[in-house]
C-alpha cells in the first residue's frame, strides 16, 4: 500500500540537490539559537556568581549535592548519578569538580572497601559557600526575569526542561 507518505518521500527524493536552498542562517538554526542564547545567560550568571567564587556549573554541582542532602536518604551521590543529574560527560565534570575538591567544598566520601565508586557530598564549607551562592544566583534570576518577564522567563524554563526530556 502506497501512503501518502510514501509519496511525499519519493516526490523529496527526485529533487536535485542544487535546487535545494539552504535555510537562511541563524534564524532557523535551532542549535544556534539556543546554544547563543545560553551564552548570553552563562555571562550574566557567571557575573553575578563570581561574587561568590563559583562558577555557574559548580554553582549547580553544589545545588545538586545540597538538593540530594535535603532530599533525605544518603547525602551524597556517585559520580554516575551526578554526570546523570548535570548532563555531563564523566570527564568535564571531574574537571569542574577539581577546584570544589582543592577548595573543600565538595568531598569524595569513597568507602575504602570500593575505591572505584566515588560518592560526593557537600562538606560544611560547600554548604556555606551555596548558601552565599543562592543570593547571588537569586540576583541573576531576578535580572534575567526583570529583563525577559517572569511569565517569559517561567514559560522559557517549562519548554527548555521539557526538550530535555524529549531529546
Amino acid at each position: 500500500m502506497h501512503t501518502y507518505a510514501d509519496s511525499l518521500v519519493d516526490s523529496l527524493t527526485d529533487m536535485p540537490v542544487q535546487d535545494a536552498e539552504p535555510a537562511p542562517f541563524p534564524e532557523h538554526d535551532d542549535c544556534f539559537a539556543v546554544r547563543q542564547a545560553a551564552r548570553h545567560l552563562s555571562q550574566l550568571y557567571e557575573r553575578h556568581l563570581s561574587a561568590a567564587g563559583v562558577t555557574p556549573t559548580q554553582f549547580s554541582i553544589l545545588g545538586a549535592l545540597g538538593a540530594a542532602a535535603v532530599e533525605g536518604g544518603e547525602a551524597s551521590l556517585t559520580m554516575a548519578q551526578l554526570s546523570r543529574t548535570m548532563v555531563m560527560e564523566r570527564t568535564t565534570l571531574v574537571r569542574a569538580l577539581r577546584p570544589l575538591l582543592r577548595g573543600a567544598l565538595v568531598e569524595d566520601l569513597a568507602a575504602a572497601s570500593d575505591c572505584r565508586r566515588r560518592r560526593l557530598a557537600l562538606t560544611q564549607a560547600g554548604r556555606d559557600r551555596l548558601l552565599d551562592a543562592n543570593v547571588h544566583w537569586r540576583a541573576a534570576q531576578d535580572e534575567f526575569e526583570r529583563r525577559f518577564g517572569p511569565r517569559r522567563a517561567a514559560w522559557l524554563r517549562r519548554e527548555l526542561l521539557r526538550i530535555t526530556r524529549a531529546v
